[in-house]
């Protein structure tokens, strides 16, 4: 198309990954957005009063990440209250619509320099409640936890599809193409190996930024890893766990 601008990617920047629970849950998601992008704008020299817009993509957004996290990101990092920003949700493809969203805006000339990301954090993950029916109610209050799944379903949606979470239709899938047991255990303990082997050969290095997890007691802890890879797994370790949702 005549005139369109070509999108690049310049630089890409991530938090350490961390466990539900772990080490990075002591912080919130709006500051590890900012985090990042703190650290990719020093990092690459940016103009911090020539970025066009802030794209995040965020999963959840029911907690701490409410409210526009990518605005509000932007803001914690320092960049001038002039930027704007924009959260989307597509789910577990959130970060990667985020990208897209902000490579379409450079072809189609609405900027020229967007930053581009995703956050969430489901250790933090608020407990909710609807509001009741009618004033001054009676009786116990249900809370929902936002940390996975559906929460507050239609009733229409749950007659027409299906409302299982991830971890249930993958267990149906599993069933439905026959992946064993063994299979998965063998795929895992292979992912794990690879993962361990990466950060061992410092191939994350440059795109890990560290994060300070405030602690209970003590001075805050830096986190420079990502949590999840197991060195010491084991096809037997693996065995023994057990479904979480049959």
């Amino acid at each position: 198309m005549a005139g369109q601008h070509e999108a690049v990617i310049i630089d890409a920047l991530r938090t350490p990954i961390g466990r539900y629970g772990g080490v990075l849950s002591t912080v919130r998601p709006d500051d590890l957005a900012a985090r990042v992008i703190e650290a990719v704008v020093d990092r690459n020299d940016l103009p911090r009063d020539g970025i066009d817009d802030v794209v995040f993509g965020c999963t959840n957004g029911a907690g701490e990440d409410n409210r526009n996290v990518a605005r509000m990101a932007a803001l914690l990092s320092g960049l001038p209250v002039e930027t704007p920003g924009v959260t989307v949700n597509r789910l577990c493809a959130s970060g990667l619509e985020a990208v897209g969203h902000a490579a379409r805006a450079v072809r189609v000339g609405e900027g020229d320099l967007l930053l581009a990301g995703g956050v969430e954090s489901m250790s933090r993950s608020p407990f909710a409640m609807l509001k009741p029916e009618r004033s001054l109610p009676r009786g116990n209050m249900a809370l929902v936890d936002t940390t996975l799944g559906w929460r507050f379903i239609n009733p229409r949606m749950e007659e027409r599809y299906s409302t299982e979470s991830m971890g249930e239709t993958a267990e149906n899938v599993a069933e439905r193409y026959g992946v064993s047991r063994e299979d998965q255990d063998a795929f895992a303990l292979e992912s794990h190996r690879r993962a361990v082997a990466a950060t061992e050969e410092g191939r994350f290095d440059a795109e890990i930024v560290t994060v300070d997890t405030p602690q209970p007691k003590g001075p805050p802890i830096t986190v420079h890893a990502d949590e999840g890879p197991r060195p010491a797994t084991s096809l037997e370790k693996l065995a023994k766990l057990r479904p979480a949702f049959r």
